[in-house]
């Protein structure tokens, strides 16, 4: 089972990564672009994710991602730690958020990339 020491560990091994905290909350950074947030129950994450993406995910797995009402209109979305398979699955949908705040140069210099 994945935990929030999971969220942070993979996060910040990510290049260019850092720890802020932001509203009372962790926040990671990628050349000043926010890409994860944990809040503060830490049994889930908020990523970045396009709304026309958003919008699919939450209907296909619906106990794993969700919006909250506050955050509806922003190109992000949570998950729930627990509903996750592994930490591959975290690992996953951490990177994809960074690549999506992270600058070009970095995006094609990483190995994880697509």
């Amino acid at each position: 089972m994945t935990d929030s020491d999971d969220v942070r560990r993979i996060t910040l091994a990510l290049p260019e990564t850092t720890e802020k905290v932001a509203w009372g909350m962790p926040t990671f950074r990628v050349a000043g672009k926010m890409f994860v947030t944990l809040p503060d129950d830490e049994t889930s994450f908020a990523v970045r994710c396009p709304i026309h993406e958003r919008q699919e995910l939450i209907a296909a797995e619906p106990e794993k991602f969700w919006v909250p009402p506050h955050e509806a209109a922003s190109a992000w979305v949570r998950v729930r730690l627990a509903a996750l398979e592994d930490r591959t699955e975290l690992r996953d949908i951490l990177v994809d958020s960074w690549q999506q705040a992270a600058p070009p140069r970095l995006v094609e210099a990483f190995p994880g990339k697509d």
